[in-house]
C-alpha cells in the first residue's frame, strides 16, 4: 500500500505542478525537474530503481514516436540546412566541449566515459521550448527548425553515446572494425522502420475497437524498438522511420472514433513518462547524495555547474557562428537562399540559441548507463543538474526573451488552413451534388454557407459544431477529408494545417455518427 500511496501522491503533485506551469506560462518539465530535485532530499522517500537496459525503451521510444508522428517532411526538407547543422554539428560541438571539460576537471575519467557524458547532455528537448513558442507570435520557420532538431538530435547524440559506452566496455576498440557495421546499421534502421510500419498496419487494419487499437499502438512501438535493438540496429532511427511512415498513411484509414481517444491517451502517456523520469532520477540521486562525503559533494556540484555552463555556451556559440557565417556568405553572393525567410537573423539566432533546455532523453540516457560504469554517480548527478538548470534558467526566461525580441510572423498555417478548408467544402459539395433528396438540399445550403465563410474569412472561418447523425453527411465529410489528404500529399499544406483540419473533421464525423 505504501508504494501505491506514493504513486498517487506523485501523480497528484505532478498534476498540480503542471497546472502551475500553465498559469505562469512556462514548460511543465521545469516544475517537474524542481519536484524531482525536492524528492531527492525528502526523508524516507521511496528508492525505486529501473533496469538500465529498460530506460531508453520505456522513456525514449513512445516520446520519440509521439514527436515523429507530427513531423512534417515538407518542413524538414525546406529547413534541411539549419536542422542538419543543429543535429550534427551542434550536437558534436557540445559533446566535444563537455568531454574535454569533464576530462580536464576529472583527469581519471576515461575519454570514452567523458564522451558518453557529453552525448548524454548534448540533445536539447524542444518539447519544452515549443510549449512556450506556441504561446507567442514566433516565426513559423523557427518553430519548425526546433521541432526538426528535437526529433533527430536524439539519434545523433545517442549514436555517439552507444559508441562511447561500447568503447568503455571493451578492452580494445577499433574504429575501422566498427565503422562498416555502424553504417550498415544506420541504413538498415531506416529501411527496417519503413518495413515494420507497413507490416504493422497490415496486421492491425481490421482492429476496430478503440482500447484494443491503442494497446496495439503501444505494443507496436515497444516491439519495434526491442526488435531493432536485438538485431543491432538503431532503435531511435527505426522508431523515427516507423512513426513517419505510419503518420503518412494511417490518417486515411483510421476512423475518428479511434483517432480521437488515441491522441488523448498518447498525450497522457507522454506526460506520465515525463513525471516518472523526473521522479525516478530524484530517487536515484537520494542514495548517491547521502553516501558522498561533503568534499566530494562539493566537487561533483562544481563539475555539474561547469558542464551546465558549457552546454549553454556551446549552443550559443554555434548558433551565432552559423548565423554570422551564413549572412556573410549571402552578402558576398556565395549562397542564395530560396526565400528571404531562410536568411538567419540575429534576433532569431538569439531565440534558437536559448532554446536548449534538456529533458527526458538526457535523463533516460543517464539511467541507461550500466552498473559499474566509470563515474556513473557523477554522470547521473551532472545529467540531472543540466536538465534542472537548463529548464529553470532558460525555461523561465524564454518567454520574456521572445517577447523582448518582438519577432513577427505572417502565420502561414492559418493561410494554409483557409485554402484547405475551402477546398474540402468544395469536395463535400461535389460529393452530394447529384443527390436529389431533401436532406441533400439542406446539407448543400449548410456547406455553401460554410464555404462562403471559409473563402471570406482571413482564418478560413470555423467548422459547424454539433450536427445530426446523417449517413449523407458522413459521405460528404469523407470527401472533404480525402481533399485535405490530397493537399497534404502534394505538399500544398503542411502537417500543422492538416492536423488542425483533421481534428475539425473528426468532430464533425463523430457528431454525424448514429
Amino acid at each position: 500500500m505504501t508504494t501505491f500511496e506514493w504513486i498517487i501522491a506523485l501523480l497528484l503533485g505532478a498534476v498540480a505542478l503542471s497546472a502551475l506551469a500553465r498559469r505562469v506560462k512556462v514548460p511543465y518539465p521545469t516544475f517537474l525537474a524542481i519536484g524531482g530535485a525536492f524528492l531527492a532530499f525528502v526523508p524516507n522517500s521511496p528508492s525505486w530503481t529501473l533496469e538500465p537496459d529498460l530506460a531508453l525503451a520505456l522513456f525514449v521510444a513512445p516520446v520519440l514516436l509521439d514527436a515523429a508522428y507530427d513531423t512534417s517532411l515538407r518542413d524538414l526538407r525546406r529547413n534541411w540546412l539549419p536542422v542538419s547543422t543543429l543535429v550534427f554539428v551542434a550536437v558534436g560541438v557540445t559533446t566535444a566541449t563537455v568531454a574535454l571539460l569533464a576530462h580536464w576537471l576529472v583527469p581519471d575519467m576515461p575519454w570514452s566515459a567523458a564522451i558518453a557524458l557529453g552525448a548524454i547532455v548534448a540533445p536539447p528537448d524542444a518539447a519544452a521550448a515549443t510549449a512556450i513558442l506556441r504561446q507567442v507570435n514566433l516565426p513559423y520557420r523557427i518553430l519548425k527548425i526546433l521541432e526538426g532538431e528535437s526529433l533527430l538530435n536524439d539519434a545523433s547524440a545517442l549514436l555517439i553515446y552507444r559508441i562511447a559506452v561500447h568503447a568503455t566496455a571493451v578492452q580494445h576498440f577499433e574504429w575501422r572494425e566498427f565503422a562498416p557495421s555502424l553504417l550498415l546499421a544506420l541504413a538498415g534502421s531506416i529501411a527496417a522502420g519503413y518495413l515494420f510500419a507497413k507490416l504493422w498496419m497490415r496486421l492491425t487494419r481490421h482492429v476496430s475497437d478503440a482500447p484494443s487499437a491503442i494497446i496495439l499502438q503501444f505494443a507496436g512501438t515497444f516491439t519495434v524498438w526491442i526488435a531493432a535493438e536485438h538485431v543491432g540496429l538503431s532503435g531511435i532511427l527505426t522508431i523515427v522511420a516507423y512513426a513517419i511512415t505510419i503518420a503518412r498513411t494511417a490518417p486515411a484509414r483510421t476512423p475518428a472514433r479511434l483517432r480521437v481517444p488515441s491522441y488523448a491517451v498518447w498525450e497522457t502517456m507522454v506526460f506520465i513518462l515525463n513525471v516518472l523520469a523526473f521522479m525516478l532520477i530524484g530517487m536515484q540521486l537520494h542514495p548517491i547524495w547521502t553516501r558522498l562525503d561533503p568534499t566530494v559533494r562539493l566537487e561533483y556540484c562544481a563539475v555539474a555547474a561547469c558542464v551546465l555552463a558549457a552546454v549553454i555556451l556551446a549552443r550559443i556559440a554555434w548558433v551565432m557562428f552559423y548565423g554570422a557565417t551564413l549572412r556573410g556568405l549571402i552578402a558576398k553572393g556565395l549562397f542564395h537562399p530560396r526565400n528571404s525567410a531562410a536568411v538567419p537573423t540575429l534576433k532569431g539566432g538569439v531565440v534558437v540559441s536559448w532554446c536548449g533546455m534538456r529533458g527526458i532523453v538526457t535523463l533516460a540516457a543517464a539511467f541507461a548507463l550500466p552498473e559499474g560504469f566509470p563515474y556513473r554517480d557523477l554522470m547521473l548527478l551532472t545529467a540531472f543538474a543540466v536538465v534542472l538548470g537548463s529548464l529553470v534558467l532558460q525555461g523561465l526566461t524564454l518567454r520574456p526573451l521572445i517577447l523582448a525580441m518582438r519577432l513577427k510572423d505572417e502565420d502561414p498555417v492559418a493561410a494554409e488552413v483557409a485554402r484547405a478548408r475551402a477546398a474540402a467544402y468544395r469536395a463535400a459539395l461535389e460529393e452530394i451534388d447529384g443527390d436529389p433528396s431533401e436532406e441533400a438540399d439542406i446539407l448543400r445550403i449548410e456547406y455553401r454557407a460554410l464555404l462562403l465563410r471559409a473563402e471570406g474569412s482571413p482564418d478560413g472561418g470555423v467548422s459547424s459544431g454539433e450536427l445530426p447523425a446523417d449517413p449523407l453527411r458522413r459521405r460528404a465529410i469523407g470527401a472533404a477529408r480525402q481533399s485535405i489528404l490530397t493537399l497534404r500529399r502534394s505538399e500544398e499544406i503542411g502537417d500543422d494545417a492538416f492536423h488542425q483540419l483533421e481534428e475539425e473533421f473528426d468532430r464533425a464525423e463523430l457528431s454525424a455518427q448514429a
